[in-house]
Parts: C-alpha cells; sequence; structure tokens
C-alpha cells in the first residue's frame, strides 16, 4: 500500500510572499489536495537577524488570500534546533560525520593555495580520519563525511536525472561550533520527520538536493520525490525583478485581482493541461500532476492574468464576489460599502462582472450605482445633455414612470420614443447615460434603469433635464 502524499512549502519570513513562492505554495498544494494527501507550512526562521514576525504574517496573510490552506500548525524551524543537533550527533556517533578543527584562517590558506597550484579550491578537512586522541580542546565543527567518488544521482521529476560527482562535494558542516544546525541539516531533517513524501521546490534548490540527500543516506532514511520547477522570468525572458511584477503576492490582492482568477493563472505559468487555460478549483485539484510541470522558464504576461481574472469574475457568485471585494477595499484601506450601496451593487452584478478583469475595474463600471445624486457629468458626458437632449430627456420621464418596470419593458417604450421622435437610438442613448451615470461610457441604459430603479431614474433624469438646479432647460 502507497504512503499517503504530503507536501510542504517552507517560505523563509525574511520578506513577503513573492510570486514565486505563493505558484510553489499552490503547487504543493495542488498536488496534495488532488490526492487526499497533506499540505504542511513550515517557516524556515533559523536566520535570527533577517527573520521578522511582519514577514511570517505576511506570508500567512498571502496564503489565505489565495486560499492555500495547510493542515495543523505551521512549524517553525529555528523551534526545532534541538533535533537537528541531535541528528548531527547521532551521525557522529555512527561514524558518518567527524569533528573539524580547522579554523576559518586555516581553511582560507588551503583555498589561497589550491588556487596558486591550479587545484579545486573545494575544503579537505585534515580532521575527517584523525583519531580522536589527536583532538584538541577546541571549538570544533561538525562535518558530514561526503562520498569521495562515484556520483550521485538526483533522481527529478522535472528535470530528469541530475548527475553529480561526489569529488566535487564537500564534507558539509552540519553543526557551527556554537552548536546551531546549518539551513541544509534543517531542511532534510524536518523533511524526514514531517514525512513529507514529495518535495516540490524551486530550480533554485537542485544543488541542494545532492547534499540533503547525503544526511539521508547517512540516516538510512527514505528518499522524498523530488520535482524542482523553473523559475519565473519577466515577459523579455530574464530573471524576475521587481520591474517586471516580482511583487509581494498581497500586491496582487491590492491590485484587485480576485483570487480564484490568481490561482488559476499561477496554475497556468508553467504547467498545462492539453488547451485548457480557465478552469475551476475542483478541475485544477483533479488535473494537476507534477509530471505536466514545464521544464523550461514560464514567463509572467499581465494580459493573460487579466484575461484569466475577467473570465474567473464572470464565473463567481455573487456572494463570493461581494465577499472578495470588500476584502479588496480593506486591503487597500478603502471604507466598506454602507448596506444600501452594497444592495446596489448586488443588483447591478449581473451586468457588470462579466466586463471587468479586476475589482477596482468592477467598481469604476459600478459608479452609476455607488455615486449619489446629484450626478455632476464628466466632461464628454455633460457635452452630450445640451438643450435639445435636455428637452427630450423632459418629453420621456413621464413616460417611464409608467412604464412596466422591466428590462423588456423599459426597452420597449425608450425604443418606441425614439422612433416616435424621429430618433437613432444611439443619439437618444448617450443622454441617457450623461444622465444616469454621468459619463460617456457605461453598462447597457436599460440595465442601469432597471438597477436604479423607477424613482431614482426619474429622478436623475429631472436632475439632468432642470440642469441640476431644477430651472427647466432655455426654451
Amino acid at each position: 500500500m502507497s504512503c499517503p502524499v504530503v507536501t510542504r512549502f517552507a517560505p523563509s519570513p525574511t520578506g513577503y510572499l513573492h510570486i514565486g513562492g505563493a505558484r510553489t505554495a499552490l503547487f504543493n498544494w495542488l498536488y496534495a489536495r488532488g490526492r487526499g494527501g497533506r499540505f504542511l507550512l513550515r517557516i524556515e526562521d533559523t536566520d535570527r537577524a533577517r527573520s521578522t514576525p511582519e514577514a511570517t504574517r505576511a506570508i500567512l496573510d498571502g496564503l489565505a488570500w489565495l486560499g492555500l490552506d495547510h493542515d495543523g500548525e505551521a512549524v517553525s524551524q529555528f523551534a526545532r534546533a534541538g533535533r537537528h543537533a541531535e541528528v548531527a550527533h547521532h551521525l557522529l556517533a555512527k561514524g558518518h560525520a567527524y569533528k573539524c578543527f580547522s579554523t576559518q584562517d586555516e581553511i582560507e590558506t588551503f583555498r589561497d593555495t589550491a588556487r596558486a597550484e591550479g587545484r579545486s579550491t573545494l575544503f579537505r578537512s585534515p580532521w575527517r580520519d584523525a583519531d580522536p586522541a589527536t583532538h584538541p580542546d577546541a571549538p570544533f565543527v561538525i562535518r558530514i563525511k561526503a562520498p569521495r567518488e562515484g556520483v550521485t544521482v538526483i533522481r527529478d521529476v522535472v528535470q530528469g536525472d541530475v548527475t553529480i560527482r561526489n569529488d566535487q562535494l564537500d564534507d558539509m558542516v552540519l553543526l557551527r561550533s556554537d552548536g546551531t544546525p546549518v539551513y541544509m541539516l534543517a531542511v532534510a531533517v524536518d523533511d524526514h520527520d514531517m514525512g513529507v513524501t514529495h518535495v516540490i521546490r524551486g530550480d533554485d534548490h537542485l544543488n541542494n538536493a545532492a547534499r540533503q540527500m547525503m544526511i539521508y543516506e547517512a540516516m538510512g532514511w527514505p528518499l522524498p520525490v523530488y520535482a524542482h520547477i523553473p523559475l519565473i522570468h519577466g515577459p523579455d525572458g530574464k530573471k524576475l525583478s521587481k520591474r517586471h511584477g516580482a511583487l509581494g503576492i498581497e500586491e496582487y490582492q491590492k491590485m484587485g485581482y480576485p483570487a480564484a482568477g490568481m490561482r488559476n493563472y499561477l496554475a497556468r505559468l508553467g504547467w498545462s493541461h492539453g488547451d485548457d487555460e480557465v478552469f475551476t478549483d475542483a478541475q485544477a485539484r483533479e488535473w494537476f500532476d507534477i509530471t505536466g510541470i514545464n521544464k523550461a522558464p514560464a514567463r509572467l504576461d499581465f494580459k493573460k492574468l487579466e484575461n484569466t481574472c475577467g473570465r474567473h469574475m464572470a464565473m463567481m457568485e455573487d456572494a463570493a464576489l461581494l465577499h472578495e471585494l470588500e476584502a479588496f477595499l480593506s486591503a487597500t484601506g478603502q471604507a466598506p460599502l454602507p448596506p444600501e450601496k452594497r444592495q446596489g451593487l448586488e443588483r447591478a452584478l449581473y451586468c457588470l462582472k462579466d466586463r471587468a478583469k479586476t475589482y477596482p475595474e468592477l467598481l469604476e463600471k459600478a459608479a452609476f450605482v455607488l455615486n449619489d445624486r446629484p450626478i455632476v457629468p464628466e466632461a464628454a458626458a455633460a457635452a452630450l445633455l445640451d438643450d435639445v437632449s435636455r428637452g427630450i430627456l423632459g418629453e420621456l420621464t413621464p413616460q417611464l414612470q409608467n412604464a412596466t418596470w422591466t428590462r423588456s419593458g423599459i426597452e420597449e417604450l425608450v425604443t418606441q420614443f425614439a422612433q416616435d421622435h424621429g430618433l437613432n437610438f444611439g443619439k437618444l442613448a448617450g443622454p441617457l447615460r450623461a444622465a444616469l451615470a454621468g459619463r460617456s461610457a457605461t453598462p447597457s441604459v436599460f440595465d442601469m434603469m432597471l438597477v436604479l430603479g423607477r424613482d431614482e431614474t426619474a429622478a436623475r433624469l429631472t436632475d439632468a433635464t432642470c440642469g441640476g438646479d431644477g430651472a427647466p432647460p432655455a426654451a
């Protein structure tokens, strides 16, 4: 019987959760969730000088916004330092590691001499096979005994078999002279103790795998499955930087991208399932497999991101969309919508959400229902409200007050009114947009009327007819 899948995401809390880290977390989450496995979170906070509670909070908030829930409590790597040291001393006792008393000056001298003689600068400690009786009473580090001959093969699902000559591996330090464990030891021990079956991470960690495998093999532990995924590049094919959009994931929330669209886009960023571009979370969990990860670096494409997010906004249930919109307002420091505005927006979503790609764009298109009277037209819209147009709206308003207030009823009345006045409907739509929304580009005038309701529609048309001051248009 095969073991259940266990994956992990292990960020360092020394900065924000960037988009590459978010994708790594997503891949781990999808792989575990799609197989009934467990997705674990480990905060690799051993760098005490750079790790901050604020960065940890940002990581947790970013994962929460993306909807990537983890199983159990988050593990602090620093809190497990005693366990890491225990493994190092076990390896020492079993002869798989040794005490090295070489000072930093001696190591530098060795490297300088090797460099001058054209030899490898890989440090070879003279203490590797020394008789313990010769050990001085001095500070020491614990080093693992790396294999000196043959090769180490990293069997990687994404990269294929990667072969490293063992004479290129040094006797890695496990414990520093102050007794603190190094990162490489901590990662291997934590992955084993947490039962991680699949290590899915960026390919910048590929060379680390060979060194961590030494610890697994020396301890007699079964190796996890490795999948080192290519990093994300900018649109120009170069390493992703801030100018490309290498921002904290919370910045994408503040830009107003829906989380479901972000998940979909990140999943497609380096992985594919046939020609499918837009899919649900359920489909992603069912389809995702590490064998489908591309070996070439993915490129960040904001146009594709926006298109994907637009498709997801159109697919979202209204309640979920409003909930996420409220989270967007909070994340950007904006006031929450008053109850009556929220209700108005909810009524309007049917004619808005398939036309927006981000929450700011949605709010922009919803301005007609969110703004209060008197509506102050923008310059382009104000130009449409000349005396002739205001007079026509003055005639239309009382007829609308007696119309059947359905979209078809309103549309039939307005269309007939335009025909009776010898008007192309476009000539009437412009002034109606200006009066109802104060803009020249809006949702359908019929949808706006239906959302605003009979009384508010009539009031706005009356305001426009009277120039906003109660005075009728000039004769």
